[in-house]
């Protein structure tokens, strides 16, 4: 499609479990933050303040950088009306679009049908990981999905297929009973044969990729550099997605949240730099959310799950800053006396990414129009 955005690209970053916001943005000067986390809080003093008001968890450094380059836009406050709870309806939600009913198609799905309408490459929307997520499943959408770059290209035929078949069966675990029965079958063999046909394409690209940027040893890290490796390959993937795991801090967050943060942050900032030094870091905006926030107050050990999270897109062409309101802190304003309010509604950002980043209609996948930020610069 010859369109104004023909080359963009969109990664897109799942944090699962449901990431603590006001610990990652931290409001280190507002009183009510600290008299409702006794525990589970940023002290004042070891933060890296932004504004006046609001600074980054200290193991998050690579995201300061980001931001003071002006590459970080950070969404806060985003959600929607009556957050759920539930980790696997409120990732339903997030991934489909649909607070409201159990939708069937995946927002990112629907995007790629767009941008592929006669279903030719089978590249156009890859995932890294097991299994294939929800966000990106359509009847009919080819999708490709591959674990690891590096072990693939040197597996044998009949590895090969036993990781196939790994992968249908996680597909078929998670989205099994979502999706419904009947044509559930015959889309997860189809999409068994094109994960199939999509990782054989991508064999070689491990071997083929050079690179100065040392990425660290973690898994979103490693996957962060295989989207990077396909990205260079230039076999016309529009949209990536990936998902890092162990946000869901009910216990011991104090120890588990700073390693996260480390990792998240230092995956994705190597990974701009590795788009820097290719001369490719003017097309391509990662997006990173989480299924929901956690509550005001900490339980001792953890928190709990709760609403008005954040979202962050990175890029070189992102206007970084801050975008809508930071949820009010006031007890007066807590939402069921417990839980921050959201101040923008997640399917407006996702018009954002599709209308001014992906030159897609957001309309018919978001279903109707939200408020959109403008985080991009051209």
């Amino acid at each position: 499609m010859a369109t104004k955005s023909a080359d963009k690209t969109l990664v897109v970053v799942q944090l699962t479990g449901g990431n603590d916001f006001m610990n990652t943005i931290v409001p280190y000067t507002n009183g009510h933050y600290y008299d409702a986390r006794n525990k589970v809080v940023m002290k004042q003093d070891e933060v890296l303040p932004i504004s006046d008001t609001l600074a980054m968890n200290p193991n998050a450094a690579p995201f300061k950088r980001l931001y003071d380059e002006g590459k970080m836009a950070i969404i806060q406050g985003i959600g929607y009306p009556n957050s759920n709870r539930s980790h696997f309806r409120g990732m339903d939600i997030w991934h489909t679009a649909e607070p409201d009913r159990v939708g069937n198609e995946g927002w990112l799905g629907q995007a790629i049908r767009e941008l592929d309408p006669n279903a030719e490459n089978v590249l156009t929307g890859v995932n890294i990981g097991m299994g294939l997520p929800r966000a990106m499943a359509v009847n009919g959408v080819p999708v490709t999905s591959v674990g690891d770059l590096e072990n693939y290209g040197v597996m044998t035929r009949l590895e090969q297929e036993r990781l196939r078949e790994k992968a249908l069966e996680a597909f078929k675990g998670i989205y099994g009973q979502a999706i419904g029965t009947g044509p559930v079958a015959d889309y997860i063999g189809q999409t068994g044969l094109d994960v199939l046909k999509g990782a054989d394409m991508l064999a070689d690209v491990a071997e083929r990729y050079e690179s100065d940027v040392e990425y660290a040893d973690n898994q979103i890290a490693k996957n962060m550099r295989d989207i990077a490796r396909v990205h260079f390959a230039d076999l016309g993937t529009r949209i990536f997605y990936t998902s890092h795991g162990g946000y869901d801090t009910h216990a011991n967050e104090m120890p588990t949240h700073p390693k996260l943060m480390n990792d998240v942050s230092g995956a994705i900032s190597d990974f701009m730099d590795d788009l820097e030094e290719h001369g490719k870091a003017d097309d391509v905006a990662v997006f990173v959310f989480t299924e929901f926030g956690r509550r005001m107050r900490d339980n001792g050990s953890g928190t709990d799950h709760g609403s008005g999270g954040g979202a962050y897109i990175f890029g070189k062409n992102v206007r970084g800053g801050l975008y809508s309101e930071y949820p009010s802190l006031d007890p007066s304003d807590w939402e069921h006396g417990e839980d921050l309010q959201h101040t923008i509604d997640f399917r407006g950002i996702y018009g954002s990414l599709l209308e001014q980043w992906l030159d897609v209609d957001a309309k018919p996948i978001v279903k109707g129009e939200y408020e959109q930020i403008s985080p991009f610069a051209n």
